[in-house]
């Protein structure tokens, strides 16, 4: 048996981990079981986000290469023992350990895997890559429905953020990306190079602080440089809700004629911005790319896998939750799939026997999003050439991250490496892309911690693979740079600055 401590850093200092007292029921559960554990892996995580998609124990099957996944995935869901598996994989939270009833746990997820029909879980979809869950569903009915969630709750969605607001937005950091921009467009002016229209675009705008802030900025100094670069300024504000968008434009109203605000799907920027190939000065991006849809793969054994996933819903809290509607459980997953594609809105027209308003539809929602949970799998590659990252993008760009260090989980920002891709044919060529979020600057650090999926409030946050995007843009003829958030180091956001290389 192979024993993975990933939650290192916690292992020392003033309040070490009890790292004995949390593996010793899980391996003693083992142990006593006839599971084979030749071919069993015990992975321990610290899983920081109070919100997320997992138990504090579950299993992973590790699929049967050299076969098809299809026929793999039969046979590990037939009940047999090993079934299609090369090996299984038990997974720990170690920050929920202490608060749990391990042996009792570890003892029903083991009949489970034995016997599938005893399992405590009511699925809400089959099993699927990462990036096409039902939770991305749910985190895009968050934002196209986000006034009614946060007339639930009380509070607008930035408060759902550590801290209460974005790291991004800062004074100080529009005045100097400002100014910076001011000496690019100095020296193309002198060389009667600059454009007679100056565009900038934001995509993820938030409340609209940021614009604000930095159109505000840009006046004043446009007016102590003595320059005229507001007169023709066009900021373009991008954004996948239009309840966001409407909120940001109030925020900015005082600039007018200079704002426009565009409904952009952030995975293809292009659709709606195409326009501005080879014509924007500045793309900035911040807290979008933690938000968008990702897979996850590993190499494990020196194999590549898939990590597929399915949503559901554990036995008692579905019980609860059907027991409110008055249906039986197995009504659910329906139910759940119609609210993701109507929204609550339509759904209590659809559905008025259920629910009768809009409140009692988002009640119905809030309820689902808190008590669901993700089974994950792994399911071999045929190649990676074979997997589609986005279009364009093949897994053949993985093969440097997945053959560096071993045996490794790492995620593939799907959504993300779309955006960034679609983005980059936009920038003027003396223009920059900069990106404010959660960027993982080393690929060694998914081998010592937990980067997502977490849940903010309604929505969905994943760590950004920050050397995956080095990679993709480098590929491109871009020079990319990820550093610490200038005027705070310390955050967990970073920034990422993209310009075509020199």
């Amino acid at each position: 048996m192979r024993v993975e401590i990933r939650p290192v850093s916690r292992l020392r200092g003033d309040k070490p981990l009890d790292l004995t007292g949390a593996l010793a029921p899980v391996v003693s559960e083992l142990a006593a079981s006839d599971v084979d554990l030749s071919r069993l892996t015990l992975t321990c995580d610290w899983i920081q986000y109070k919100a997320n998609f997992r138990d504090v124990v579950d299993y992973r099957p590790i699929l049967e290469a050299g076969r098809a996944a299809d026929e793999t995935a039969e046979l590990a869901d037939s009940g047999q023992p090993y079934g299609g598996e090369a090996g299984l994989e038990v997974a720990l939270d170690l920050r929920r350990a202490a608060d749990s009833d391990l042996s009792a746990k570890v003892r029903q997820l083991l009949a489970e895997h034995q016997n599938p029909a005893s399992s405590r879980r009511v699925p809400l979809e089959d099993w699927v890559p990462g990036r096409q869950s039902c939770i991305w569903q749910f985190n895009a009915l968050y934002w196209q429905a986000l006034s009614y969630w946060e007339q639930a709750t009380g509070r607008e969605y930035e408060q759902a953020l550590p801290g209460g607001e974005s790291d991004a937005r800062n004074v100080a950091a529009a005045r100097e990306l400002i100014l910076e921009l001011f000496k690019v467009w100095d020296d193309l002016d002198a060389r009667a190079a600059l454009p007679s229209e100056l565009y900038v675009a934001e995509l993820g705008v938030g409340n609209g602080n940021q614009a604000r802030t930095w159109l505000d900025e840009f006046v004043a100094l446009s007016a102590a440089h003595s320059r005229d670069y507001y007169r023709r300024l066009h900021y373009l504000m991008g954004d996948y809700s239009p309840h966001v968008l409407s909120r940001a434009m109030k925020a900015v109203a005082h600039h007018g004629e200079h704002v426009t605000a565009l409904v952009v799907d952030a995975t293809h920027p292009a659709m709606s911005l195409g326009f501005l190939r080879e014509k924007a000065f500045l793309v900035y991006i911040s807290n979008v790319y933690d938000n968008l849809p990702s897979d996850e793969v590993a190499r494990i054994g020196g194999r590549a896998y898939l990590v597929e996933v399915r949503a559901y819903l554990a036995a008692a809290e579905a019980a609860s939750i059907a027991a409110s509607l008055n249906v039986s459980p197995d009504r659910l997953p329906d139910l759940t799939s119609k609210l993701v594609k109507l929204g609550p809105e339509l759904l209590c027209e659809a559905l008025p026997q259920h629910f009768p308003g809009a409140a009692q539809a988002v009640t119905f929602w809030r309820d689902v999003w808190g008590a669901l949970r993700l089974q994950e799998r792994y399911v071999p590659l045929a190649g990676l050439d074979a997997y589609q990252i986005a279009d364009g993008l093949t897994g053949e760009l993985l093969r440097p991250q997945l053959e560096a260090d071993g045996d490794l989980r790492m995620h593939v920002n799907n959504g993300a490496m779309s955006s960034f891709a679609h983005t980059l044919p936009l920038l003027h060529p003396f223009g920059r892309l900069q990106c404010h979020d959660l960027f993982l600057t080393d690929i060694r650090q998914y081998l010592a911690g937990f980067y997502g999926p977490g849940k903010y409030d309604g929505s969905v946050v994943n760590w950004v693979n920050g050397p995956l995007l080095r990679h993709v843009g480098g590929r491109a003829g871009f020079a990319v740079k990820i550093a610490p958030f200038g005027q705070r180091p310390g955050a967990n956001i970073k920034t990422l600055t993209v310009q075509v290389r020199d």
